[in-house]
């Protein structure tokens, strides 16, 4: 079929724009159809996990996130000056704690990690970057999508698609007159969020549970808020936070989910709710920015149907608390860019995109189970408050924040790969290399690496006639002991490892044809 592009992403937030950039990276053109016209403002995530960073990392975006990471830190800044009432007294507030997340609510002490533990020591200088808002993600994507010839139309919403014989046409049209036109593709890929019109359409099933509470997030003027505890404090009646930015709150009460969640955000509710759960006279005087959320979580029963694939909140739904929505559907991005890529220049087989499913499905299950077991934590009743006493205490050990601080970052999973090397399937480690370069710095081009550090000719040689496909490096670690060869894939996943003394690295013949096709020039 002719197309006029390779893929369709219908969806330009964080998750769309990621993959429309990975897939660019891979050859692929794509165009990102988009009903919003600018980033969207409404106020969601204030963080970044360590995986996400890494992504990032690998991209040569680090700086730019430190950039934002520093404006986050002087508005928190700002906000303990509010709350200790110097104003302009000249003395410094506290610095922020190292962040490391929350359970249910429960704060996690970043002193308490292990900062030894490898999950976190292996990813490199990705490890201090957290505080970075959804929307500073956003703005960031949008800016290199463009620098990497993706078209992105804003102001245009998909209205249906059907397949054709070999691809798909997808009707889009501008979101305010509903005129439109028809894009030529290969494949479509859905990152139009929880209410994805492309889930809907293609017929996924998207089986779940249904929401019991109703949530609230704002940013707000208000007065009376010294009234109010900063962070996060459960009630008698519910949750709320406060902070930790200024005019920053958010509540939560268990009275099931709100008649009407698409209606507009008023201060008066956002006032009553507040007081309702703090039992404080605050006095909201103006909205900057609202927003309404439950606790439902559904997720659909396979990433892939046909020529249609699924990506972030399109995939999966789940309460934000933990902050692991968009970290989660930039992993979606990260797995499934690479892949779709290959197969539409011909590097692979379709087949490959099975691996998209198996790979980031039980992460995503995993996901929600975990909100599903902050929520039944935070519930206003004696049980539960029981718990998240016994919860809290664990949580105030080296080996309880450090536990949960990885399983709400995402740095322990691992994909099931094969292979007996611990590293196979995990985020490859960010290993320094005597000239003074890290491994990050040779995946910014988003191409697979086969890194010898034992300067093995024959284990280069397995890499002969793979070409521009994988790069092939030959380098030194000064703080060994380290793995004698890595085979990273672009996603930064570990395909492939062999330790030192371990033989002649059986297996990475067999890695590099199921990831990246036959050893011979003519298939590139």
């Amino acid at each position: 079929m002719n197309s006029d592009f390779d893929v369709v992403v219908a969806g330009g937030g964080p998750v769309g724009l990621m993959l429309a950039c990975e897939l660019r990276l891979g050859g692929a053109s794509v165009v990102v159809v988009e009903r919003r016209t600018e980033v969207d403002r409404t106020i969601k995530a204030g963080w970044i996990s360590t995986p996400t960073a890494e992504a990032f990392y690998r991209r040569g975006m680090l700086p730019a996130l430190a950039e934002v990471q520093q404006r986050s830190v002087e508005r928190f800044r700002a906000f303990v000056r509010e709350q200790q009432g110097t104003g302009g007294s000249g003395r410094p507030p506290r610095a922020p704690a190292a962040f490391a997340g929350h359970f249910a609510g429960i704060m996690l002490r970043g002193e308490l990690l292990d900062p030894a533990d490898p999950d976190f020591v292996n990813a490199g200088p990705a490890k201090d970057i957290g505080h970075v808002p959804q929307q500073e993600i956003e703005r960031l994507l949008t800016e290199r999508a463009r620098e990497l010839g993706v078209e992105v139309r804003g102001g245009t919403e998909l209205t249906g698609f059907h397949t054709v014989d070999g691809g798909i046409e997808v009707r889009v049209a501008p979101a305010a007159d509903g005129s439109g036109e028809v894009i030529r593709a290969h494949w479509l890929v859905g990152c139009d969020g929880g209410r994805s019109t492309v889930r809907k359409l293609a017929g996924f099933a998207f089986p779940g549970t249904d929401p019991q509470i109703t949530g609230h997030q704002a940013l707000v003027e208000m007065t009376g808020s010294e009234a109010l505890r900063p962070g996060w404090n459960h009630t008698d009646t519910g949750m709320y936070v406060h902070g930790p930015m200024p005019g920053r709150i958010l509540t939560v009460e268990f009275d099931g989910p709100p008649a009407d969640r698409e209606a507009p955000v008023t201060a008066e509710q956002l006032q009553a709710s507040l007081r309702r759960v703090s039992g404080a006279e605050v006095t909201i005087t103006g909205v900057r920015t609202a927003t309404r959320f439950t606790d439902h979580a559904r997720q659909a029963a396979d990433y892939r149907a046909g020529r249609v694939l699924l990506a972030g909140d399109a995939a999966h739904v789940h309460s934000p608390f933990g902050g692991q929505g968009l970290n989660l559907g930039i992993g979606d991005a990260m797995n499934l860019g690479w892949k779709l890529a290959a197969v539409v220049r011909g590097r692979a087989p379709e087949g490959l995109l099975d691996s998209y499913t198996a790979e980031r499905h039980p992460i995503g299950a995993w996901v929600l189970e975990w909100t599903r077991a902050q929520v039944a934590l935070m519930r206003p009743e004696p049980r539960a408050q029981a718990l998240r006493q016994v919860v809290a205490e664990l949580a105030e050990s080296v080996a309880g924040t450090t536990y949960f601080a990885k399983k709400i970052s995402g740095v322990s999973h691992r994909y099931d790969l094969p292979g007996s090397h611990p590293l196979v399937g995990r985020s490859a480690p960010d290993l320094a290399f005597t000239d003074g370069t890290r491994l990050a710095d040779l995946l910014h081009d988003g191409r697979a690496l086969l890194l010898d550090l034992a300067d093995d000719a024959g284990l280069r040689a397995h890499a002969q006639g793979y070409g521009e496909r994988v790069r092939v490096v030959t380098a030194a670690c000064p703080d060994g002991p380290e793995p004698a060869g890595l085979l990273v894939r672009p996603d930064g996943i570990v395909a492939w490892a062999v330790g030192a003394g371990d033989g002649d690295g059986d297996g990475i013949a067999d890695a590099l044809a199921r990831w990246f096709g036959p050893g011979r020039r003519t298939f590139l």
